[in-house]
């Protein structure tokens, strides 16, 4: 199916800063990594190791002025490397949000459209790339 160049994602991307994302991959940990920006639905976040698609992913994100992390399961989406600054952009889709085992606690939701509410304005309405109509 043909892109057209619409931006399907339907979740508010927003940027806090300072965030960071810890998370444990195999045999390999890393922690502090700048967190890019969030969405109800999932993350983009800076790392200095390349993950493998597909695979579950636990992460804990830590945001200033909160006690403790939000721990969020998913899945790893996409791996882009950044040439010249040896890192990797990496996406994170979350799993559902729920009560079952991999699924996300609900409160966790809670939490993000509740930060979404105070940063997603000063990232003045972007959905991804593409600024959206009020």
């Amino acid at each position: 199916m043909e892109n057209n160049g619409v931006e399907k994602r339907t979740c508010i991307r927003f940027a806090i800063p300072g965030t960071t994302v810890s998370y444990e991959f195999k045999d390999y940990t890393e922690e502090f990594s700048p967190l890019v920006d969030i969405s109800r639905g999932g993350v983009k976040f800076l790392g200095k190791h390349p993950l493998e698609i597909n695979a579950d992913i636990t992460l804990k994100i830590s945001v200033p002025g909160e006690m403790i992390p939000l721990t969020i399961h998913g899945k790893i989406r996409w791996i882009s490397f950044i040439e010249g600054k040896d890192q990797y952009q990496i996406g994170v889709q979350f799993n559902p949000y729920g009560e079952k085992e991999k699924q996300n606690y609900p409160g966790n939701l809670v939490k993000i459209i509740s930060l979404e509410q105070k940063f997603a304005a000063a990232d003045k309405g972007k959905v991804g790339k593409y600024e959206i109509d009020s």
